[in-house]
């Protein structure tokens, strides 16, 4: 296994995390085997979040006697003081821990970017957190490439999050500045929420880039772990044939997938597009049906609510069917 120092905190941390999301699909006893797989492969970096249901509370128990041997980064959607407060002090619970490494602000709207910097927002917490010694460092996770330029300029980032994979190379360059200004990089969605079938292929183009630091892919069973620990080992330079097969991939998803860069907003009718087909592929993609489900039914507007007006559309810069996408993000949806 390589290990990379995570910028700024000056951790160490295995170039191969553990992205939470999938624990959602298994039970406590299941975590604790994989946290044993995950310590076999010397990954020592696990990711997760407030909002991933039972992730938070099924690492804890699956940790217990184990937690110095890793980093832990988890994340909440909290946008004022109090409520990050409030917060921070679940995750430390659940995680049975009575300190969290690395707390990041989740994915934050250009809106919540703000408020939470503003008085009595979420980063007030954060900072007596820090100082008080419950975190140790802080981060935030993306999706706009125009936020991740913001969050590069801000001294109190340590690490940014961002989705990086075959076929969403948007923030590419804004990766290297990351490197640049000693912001470590955490690279989510490797295999674009499970839309690239080929994971081998898809992690050796992650890793192939010196610029991050590390990759979170979800992972829900041992022989998951044991080959993506192995993919990130081998640091050899991408193969012609892997070339060919990176452009393939990208032939075959280049039109028709959402990389959430949000430029067909706003809809005429306020649908979150990007959050739409993001929910619809955790659905259809993660098989996290009952967890997404449950996300999409809280969205203010739903695929089923678009008029056709089309608007979207002109202002997408890869020409995407959004209409049909969205007519068929409502057939599986069911609303």
């Amino acid at each position: 296994m390589e290990y990379r120092i995570l910028g700024k905190t000056g951790i160490e941390i295995s170039r191969l995390g553990f992205g939470g999301i999938p624990i959602q699909k298994i039970d406590a006893e299941g975590t604790k085997k994989l946290i044993y797989d995950l310590i076999k492969e010397g990954v020592t970096f696990i990711d997760t979040a407030r909002a991933y249901t039972v992730s938070e509370e099924f690492l804890g128990y699956a940790l217990d006697g184990v937690r110095e041997k890793f980093v832990l980064a988890t994340k909440s959607m909290a946008r004022t003081r109090d409520l990050m407060a409030k917060d921070i002090d679940i995750s430390l619970k659940n995680l049975r821990t009575d300190y969290i490494d690395l707390y990041q602000i989740h994915n934050p709207s250009p809106k919540d970017f703000d408020a939470v910097m503003a008085n009595g927002g979420a980063l007030e917490a954060l900072l007596e957190a820090k100082a008080s010694g419950k975190i140790g460092h802080i981060g935030i996770t993306l999706h706009s490439v125009e936020l991740f330029e913001k969050a590069l300029e801000l001294s109190w980032v340590e690490t940014i999050m961002f989705p990086y994979n075959i076929v969403e190379t948007q923030g590419e360059e804004l990766i290297a500045k990351c490197q640049e200004k000693n912001i470590g990089f955490i690279c989510m969605k490797p295999l674009a929420g499970g839309a690239i079938d080929d994971p081998i292929t898809a992690m050796r183009f992650i890793v192939s880039n010196q610029n991050v630091t590390v990759v979170i892919p979800g992972m829900a069973d041992s022989s998951e772990i044991s080959q993506n620990a192995s993919v990130v080992s081998d640091t050899s330079p991408l193969t012609k044939l892997e070339k060919e097969k990176i452009a393939k991939i990208r032939e075959i998803l280049g039109t028709n997938f959402c990389r959430r860069c949000n430029y067909c907003a706003p809809c005429s009718v306020g649908i979150n597009i990007s959050s739409v087909f993001l929910l619809e592929g955790y659905y259809s993609r993660y098989n996290l049906k009952d967890w997404a489900t449950a996300r999409y039914e809280n969205l203010e507007k739903t695929a089923s609510d678009c008029i056709g007006c089309g608007a979207c559309e002109a202002r997408c810069p890869y020409n995407l069917p959004i209409r049909e996408m969205l007519k068929n993000a409502s057939k599986v949806m069911g609303k």
